[in-house]
């Protein structure tokens, strides 16, 4: 399958600068797969637009203050990423240096209120991504202690360009941080979030409890790898980059007992079915008491594609020419894609993270 037939034009306008608030007041665009039929609601309404006996499966990932300010005793600064805690204080990071920082230096971690206590010492470059460093925190402490003092929340690029472009002020108490996190978010290890969820609210919750729709929660750490386009002419040259997931045995046994009763499986994003998907097989053919699944998934999900865990879809709207796309693709067509995608344009629906949203029912 060609690329370019995942592109689309999108206006600077229809960019999501910031969120919906609250937040279950995004809008919502509801497509049923069997009838073909389309109709314009708001996210809030999810309790009604869903059946009583549906299970609704998250990613509960939390993401983490991965982006780093560094800077030289001289004052001169450089942005930085965390990608992973390989031991304690010995990290994997990114680096903007435009090829000015050397092997062996070190660099003062800046925080909101100025320097830090600690220090980074870079120990050597990654070979494969000469943006990447392998590096030192001294003095050594847990990832998640240091980010949580130093840490910034990582927002996707386009919308800090968008930001960075529009002259009028953002919203009074906007706090990132909250936002750019699902209500429901858990296990901190993801480099951004899992957008879907960013619709719901604790009383949006409480009101699907109420009507009888169970709630179930996967872990899958979204990396960089979600906002890199696919460059090459064809979609399956694409590398799908690799990221880590995690099952709970309760999850498991909610997903027997609703293919017992013919039950649908609503998923929340793109994450949550990545993660069923690649762990589908373990799943409908266990035996024995259910037992949590740990492991990391490569799954690139394209047109073609048999879904076996997938019912329901609540998803954002994505960026052209991304696996996300191509995920959805192959859940309802290009054609309804492309269709679906400029009648969102013409709606005036807001597009990616920050961004409205789409329900996919079969």
């Amino acid at each position: 399958m060609q690329t370019n037939i995942l592109d689309y034009e999108l206006p600077a306008s229809a960019i999501a600068r910031f969120p919906a608030e609250p937040r279950d007041h995004s809008r919502l665009l509801v497509f049923w797969r069997s009838s073909g039929e389309v109709r314009h609601a708001h996210f809030h309404q999810l309790p009604e637009l869903l059946r009583a006996d549906d299970l609704l499966i998250a990613n509960d990932s939390r993401v983490l203050p991965a982006k780093l300010t560094l800077a030289r005793s001289s004052g001169r600064k450089f942005q930085g990423l965390f990608l992973e805690e390989l031991s304690a204080g010995t990290w994997r990071v990114m680096l903007r240096s435009d090829g000015q920082l050397t092997v062996g230096e070190e660099l003062i971690l800046r925080g909101g209120q100025g320097a830090s206590h600690w220090t980074v010492r870079l120990v050597s470059r990654c070979v494969d991504e000469p943006a990447q460093w392998m590096v030192r925190v001294l003095p050594a402490e847990e990832a998640t202690t240091v980010l949580g003092q130093v840490g910034e929340v990582p927002l996707p690029p386009y919308i800090e360009k968008a930001r960075h472009k529009e002259s009028t002020p953002l919203p009074a108490g906007l706090d990132d941080r909250l936002s750019y996190q699902t209500v429901y978010a858990r296990a901190p290890g993801a480099l951004a979030a899992p957008t879907a969820g960013l619709h719901f609210t604790p009383e949006l919750m409480q009101r699907l409890s109420a009507r009888g729709i169970a709630q179930a929660f996967v872990t899958l750490d979204v990396g960089l790898g979600t906002f890199l386009p696919i460059r090459s002419d064809h979609v399956h040259d694409h590398a799908m980059h690799r990221e880590k997931f995690h099952i709970p045995a309760a999850t498991v046994e909610a997903i027997w007992r609703q293919r017992e009763r013919a039950g649908r499986l609503v998923l929340v994003g793109t994450t949550a079915v990545r993660t069923l998907e690649s762990a589908a097989s373990t799943i409908l053919h266990g035996n024995g008491p259910a037992v949590d699944i740990t492991g990391s998934t490569d799954l690139f999900i394209t047109p073609g594609f048999c879904f076996e865990l997938t019912d329901a879809l609540i998803t954002n709207f994505h960026l052209p020419k991304s696996t996300l796309l191509a995920l959805v693709a192959a859940l309802i067509g290009i054609g309804k894609l492309q269709e679906l995608y400029a009648l969102a344009l013409r709606e005036g629906y807001r597009f990616y993270s920050y961004g409205d949203a789409m329900l996919i029912l079969p």
